[in-house]
């Protein structure tokens, strides 16, 4: 397996992390027979924890299709794996920006995030124009 596809791995495990974390930490609070209960997420902490496991879950995706698509399509393979270990990283960050109730840090982790995947995305269709 390439770094890239374990990347893929790292943000799954990220996502699911980001709220196991939260439900084993409020373990007295948690009641698994009612897993969406509102009142469980009142807190901000574990509001904000379902907000990062939430957008982690829309982000995963494209970054995973993007990563596929690049291997799959031949795209240089060291500069996938480079970024997405960065998208690996800048999503850590991003999750810990959501969970210390940082707004403005968050959405910039997010875009830049987001113009990782699209260079993912957009490698092997620009690899003749890379250096070699």
């Amino acid at each position: 397996m390439t770094v890239a596809e374990w990347c893929v791995f790292g943000t799954l495990m990220l996502y699911l992390l980001t709220i196991a974390s939260v439900k084993w930490a409020g373990y007295r609070h948690f009641d698994n027979a009612r897993p969406r209960d509102p009142a469980f997420y009142e807190d901000a902490i574990r509001a904000r924890a379902l907000g990062a496991h939430q957008n982690g879950i829309e982000a995963f995706p494209f970054f995973a299709v993007a990563v596929l698509l690049a291997e799959f399509r031949l795209g240089p393979q060291h500069l996938i794996d480079e970024l997405a270990v960065l998208f690996l990283i800048v999503r850590i960050a991003y999750v810990f920006t959501y969970l210390g109730n940082r707004p403005t840090l968050r959405s910039i982790l997010w875009s830049i995030g987001f113009a990782i995947n699209i260079a993912i995305f957009f490698l092997p269709a620009i690899r003749a124009y890379l250096p070699a």
